[in-house]
């Protein structure tokens, strides 16, 4: 069993930065690769970004390319989602998961665990 915990969501201006967290607790996290997903109000959850378990490997999603930066360190077990030049249109619950496996995936039904996400308000 893992246990997630995401942090670092606020209010932020257009522009502005913010850094997410991710914390995991309960088993090796270094064999779990990483998602973050976003769920905006009235839309579906989507795929922002992943991390294969080493860290060696990620990826975005065209939106947030460029502007966020996905990464780990399993010594704290802990996965960051540094999001820069936000947008209105970032706006959503920023929701981390994990599961076992060497590569990320942009399917919801592949993940195992899942935060309870944290709110990301970026205002015009």
């Amino acid at each position: 069993q893992v246990q997630l915990v995401e942090s670092g969501g606020g209010l932020v201006q257009t522009g502005g930065s913010l850094r997410l967290s991710c914390a995991a607790s309960g088993r090796t996290f270094n064999n779990y690769a990483v998602g973050w997903f976003r769920q905006a109000p009235g839309k579906d959850r989507e795929f922002v970004s992943g991390i294969t378990p080493s860290g060696k490997g990620t990826y975005y999603t065209d939106s947030v390319k460029d502007r966020f930066t996905i990464s780990r360190d399993n010594a704290k077990n802990t996965v960051y989602l540094q999001m820069n030049s936000l947008k209105p249109e970032d706006t959503a619950v920023y929701y981390c998961a994990a599961h076992l496996g060497v590569a990320w995936s942009r399917i919801i039904g592949d993940y195992d665990y899942w935060g309870q996400g944290t709110q990301v308000t970026v205002s015009s």
